[in-house]
């Protein structure tokens, strides 16, 4: 992408890669603040970091990319962040849309991110719209986003079925709770990374993180890059995943 230095053709490549990568991106408020800037200066460059994820996650063969780029609770911030934050998705979408069509990124959303009003949505659908047929990776943003709420969501569909009769309410399982929740038809989370040195998942995929690699670094989200990233996913690579079982023993 534009901006944005090129992992494709020289580096080497960490085995095996991960599907669905998703980040907690942490740090922009302290990042401004260790150099006396306005926690405005630290979103603007995490939106930078953005950019530097994205072509990494592209360049390396990553399928999904998921970013928490604003949670339920995000709404206690001041009302002045607030406005910042949804200013800077306002002029990222007008920036970054034609480098999304070019690199073929398709654009998804999770959360209810009608939220931000109207005009902020019809912008946000626009944009789903224009890059609903990319296929090299998909972008997943999540908006006004909750774990905790999304599987409350998925329990009350269930439960709407049972009481209609279009399900048997024995019926109900792990598959069953999983095929309503809003990452239903994306590949299953192989990597979750949080920045700024914070070890706590925040109410973020808490039901996909369940059998997902964690990965807490110290970096604050600005200074997160495309060697970052390729580092994380040599880590990933290095770690033997088990999903709860255990080796046969001789």
């Amino acid at each position: 992408m534009e901006g944005a230095a090129g992992l494709g053709s020289g580096s080497r490549v960490p085995r095996p890669i991960p599907k669905h990568v998703a980040i907690i991106m942490d740090g922009n408020g302290r990042w401004a603040k260790q150099r006396g800037l306005p926690r405005a200066a630290g979103h603007r460059a995490g939106a930078e970091a953005v950019r530097r994820a994205l072509q990494a996650a592209a360049d390396l063969g990553v399928e999904v990319l998921t970013l928490y780029a604003f949670s339920s609770e995000n709404w206690r911030r001041s009302a002045e962040e607030i406005s910042d934050l949804t200013a800077l998705m306002r002029y990222y979408l007008e920036r970054e849309l034609k480098t999304l069509e070019k690199e073929r990124v398709r654009l998804r959303l999770i959360g209810d991110y009608s939220a931000f009003g109207p005009e902020m949505v019809d912008r946000l659908d626009r944009a789903v719209e224009r890059t609903a047929n990319n296929t090299r990776l998909t972008l997943v943003i999540a908006l006004n986003y909750g774990s905790r709420a999304e599987i409350a969501a998925a329990a009350r569909k269930l439960a709407a079925k049972a009481a209609a009769g279009e399900i048997d309410s024995k019926s109900i399982d792990e598959a069953a709770v999983a095929a309503e929740l809003q990452t239903a038809d994306l590949p299953a989370l192989d990597l979750l990374i949080r920045t700024s040195g914070e070890v706590r998942l925040s109410n973020f995929l808490l039901w996909q993180a369940a059998y997902a690699e964690l990965l807490f670094l110290e970096t604050l989200w600005p200074d997160f890059d495309e060697q970052a990233f390729s580092d994380a996913l040599s880590v990933f690579a290095a770690r033997e995943r088990r999903f709860g079982g255990r080796e046969a023993t001789g």
